[in-house]
């Protein structure tokens, strides 16, 4: 691990070699990225889901269906954001990543955004809050300053999906913090 991490390839090549947590044994393909390689906003999902696994390609399901409405919602152009997962590989039944898979994980998405340098990164839900924050509760819609970074927590799109209504605090929350993105 960490042959060559002074590259988005390097980081990339490692996630696809990784076998450090049992997850490796089951995944029928890696979840590494899509979009921009110099995004002005990261998303930064759970883990990946059924389709997800068979693609290789995050938020390709459902509930990616929503995030692409999230990201029209912004006005962001395919230039302008990317998205990453907590952690690379599909947990069995689409079950939360466990905090050794986190951690396994957790390097991977460091060195990621740290290579993206994003001016915002977007937490979608609790468990990418959980493997960001490393114990610190963000408030739904504000944005923080962690490692140097304006922080977003939002809700899920999956969770989008099953509550339809949250969808307009959704927009709020965006609505509240585009100058962070658009001023860029």
């Amino acid at each position: 691990m960490k042959n060559e991490w002074t590259t988005l390839e390097g980081v990339e090549k490692d996630i696809l070699d990784c076998t450090a947590c049992p997850l490796s044994e089951t995944v029928i393909n890696k979840v590494v990225r899509k979009g921009s390689d110099e995004p002005k906003v990261l998303f930064i999902g759970e883990a990946p889901g059924k389709k997800e696994d068979e693609t290789g390609v995050p938020f390709c399901g459902r509930a990616g269906k929503i995030l692409d409405e999230l990201i029209e919602y912004m006005g962001l152009e395919s230039s302008d954001w990317a998205v990453i997962n907590t952690i690379k590989c599909r947990p069995p039944n689409n079950r939360n990543p466990n905090k050794k898979e986190l951690d396994c994980c957790k390097p991977f998405l460091i060195r990621q955004i740290q290579l993206l340098d994003p001016n915002l990164i977007v937490l979608l839900g609790n468990t990418a809050e959980k493997a960001y924050c490393s114990g610190h509760k963000m408030k739904w819609g504000a944005v923080e300053m962690l490692e140097g970074k304006n922080v977003l927590k939002i809700f899920h799109p999956a969770a989008l999906i099953y509550t339809r209504s949250r969808t307009e605090d959704q927009h709020r929350f965006l609505d509240e913090n585009r100058y962070i993105w658009e001023n860029e």
